[in-house]
């Protein structure tokens, strides 16, 4: 049976004092929603320490979002996935877009990422997706195809999230209509050995859309940017109808 699992991804963005904050206003607003779905914060290194002991026993779990393949060495700026084990880190976003485009992540960097992150017992957040200059020359399913086989070598899909996130639709506003991103995560299925993997949806989620996006049967979820760092926007789109 495929989860539901609703992740925020807060990039770089709240110091301890403002996460706290945002706590206050948000895990209110869990009392009613279903059980059957997981809620993550995906939230910034310095931030995950405060936020685990706060959250411990809690229905909200923590996520890194990146992590290194090796479990210890001279790798200056680095974190291991023993590292993140030890702050109660539940879950790692492992080849987001802007990892690739801004610091050099590769295929075989997300595949040497994915497999240290199960090694260590965590679940990795598999993000693919393709650029607009890519989706006009009808690349979508070519490029995001080559991401998959590269990046799941060895990967256990039986502890796995993938998130599809068209590049051209994270921060821009311009959200891939439902039944496209629908459509792609279906051929996302068809590739995999486990069909019951959990595939998201990311790229300008939003309270207002979140109920359209979640209506389509092949998406299992959302991984939410901007809007995941507003309390009471992030709870209506945990809480989505």
């Amino acid at each position: 049976m495929r989860k539901i699992v609703i992740a925020g991804n807060w990039k770089m963005y709240k110091t301890q004092s403002e996460a706290l904050e945002f706590l206050q206003g948000f895990k209110s607003e869990l009392e009613d929603t279903p059980d059957d779905r997981e809620i993550v914060l995906c939230v910034p290194f310095t931030d995950l320490d405060i936020l685990s002991k706060m959250l411990h026993g809690g229905r909200i779990q923590i996520g890194a979002q990146n992590v290194h393949w090796e479990a210890a060495g001279a790798y200056t700026g680095e974190i291991s996935a023993p590292m993140l084990t030890e702050l109660g880190v539940r879950f790692v976003v492992i080849g987001h877009s802007e990892r690739r485009q801004y610091f050099g992540e590769t295929d075989q960097t997300v595949n040497l990422r994915l497999k240290a992150t199960q090694k260590a017992g965590l679940t990795p957040i598999l993000c693919v997706g393709e650029t607009k200059q890519q989706r006009d020359s009808g690349e979508t399913e070519s490029h995001i195809f080559s991401q998959l086989e590269k990046g799941l070598v060895d990967v256990d899909q039986q502890n796995l999230v993938i998130a599809y996130e068209p590049i051209w639709a994270i921060g821009t506003g311009d959200t891939c209509a439902s039944i496209e991103a629908n459509r792609v995560i279906g051929l996302i299925r068809n590739k995999l050995s486990n069909p019951h993997v959990t595939i998201q949806y990311g790229g300008s989620v939003k309270p207002d859309n979140i109920d359209e996006i979640m209506a389509q049967p092949e998406i299992d979820g959302a991984l939410v940017g901007g809007a995941s760092l507003d309390p009471q926007g992030f709870a209506r789109i945990a809480n989505y109808r």
